[in-house]
């Protein structure tokens, strides 16, 4: 994936350039609202969620310790601990 973004990074602006990505532990759910039915982000809902892994991509650490609230298909409600990589995308010097 980091190769993948370094090469669509040389094609763009410097100040649009991807520095830092991570995998989110788990896909996004239109079942739990953070995409609508047609797949679009709910941006208010996903930084509610995901602010500490947000702020992380800025920072300067190297993971992120987070924990999301998943809700199953039977309803049921449960908490996913899990430790997050921030990976760094290398500049083409």
């Amino acid at each position: 994936m980091a190769r993948a973004i370094a090469s669509v990074n040389a094609l763009v602006e410097p100040a649009a350039r991807v520095r830092h990505f991570a995998t989110l532990p788990k896909e996004l759910d239109a079942d739990e609202a953070e995409l609508t039915r047609s797949r679009k982000l709910r941006r208010e809902l996903i930084h509610e969620r995901y602010c500490d892994l947000i702020e992380a991509l800025y920072g300067a650490t190297e993971h992120c310790d987070t924990t999301i609230e998943v809700k199953y298909q039977d309803g049921s409600i449960s908490q996913l601990s899990t430790r997050v990589s921030i990976n760094r995308v290398e500049t083409a010097s």
